[in-house]
């Protein structure tokens, strides 16, 4: 047996390396669909041709391809997000209690990721219409 004691090293702020961090566009994307799918009277993401392809995809069972970024761009400079976002909403829904909600998610949800949001721009694409009762 050996007499060595074992050291033990403690990490402390001076020794953490420095460097950049970067949040991808993509990510801020993905963070905000999430928060506006989350807004009561929101019904979808995305404009008639992204929609369109998304119901050909069902068909063939790729459902799933897309749709995390679908409806929504978004451009990363020096830690602010400018997030742009086609909804469509709920028939019977106020246009702008629904995107002033969204907008407050999508904030909330993108500064708990540590990054500011300078703009949400909203385009409301399409009302849903409800199914007739039978």
């Amino acid at each position: 047996m050996s007499d060595e004691a074992t050291q033990e090293l403690q990490v402390t702020p001076d020794a953490v390396a420095g460097g950049t961090t970067h949040v991808s566009d993509e990510v801020v994307e993905k963070i905000a669909v999430a928060a506006a799918r989350s807004v009561p009277g929101v019904v979808e993401l995305g404009g008639d041709v992204a929609r369109f392809f998304n119901a050909v995809l069902d068909k063939v069972g790729l459902d799933q391809v897309g749709d995390a970024r679908r409806g929504c761009s978004a451009h990363v400079t020096n830690g602010a997000a400018v997030v742009n976002l086609v909804l469509v909403i709920s028939a019977g829904h106020s246009v702008p209690q629904v995107t002033d909600a969204v907008r407050a998610a999508v904030s909330a949800a993108v500064e708990a990721y540590g990054m500011r949001v300078d703009e949400i721009n909203i385009r409301v694409d399409d009302v849903a219409m409800e199914a007739p009762p039978a």
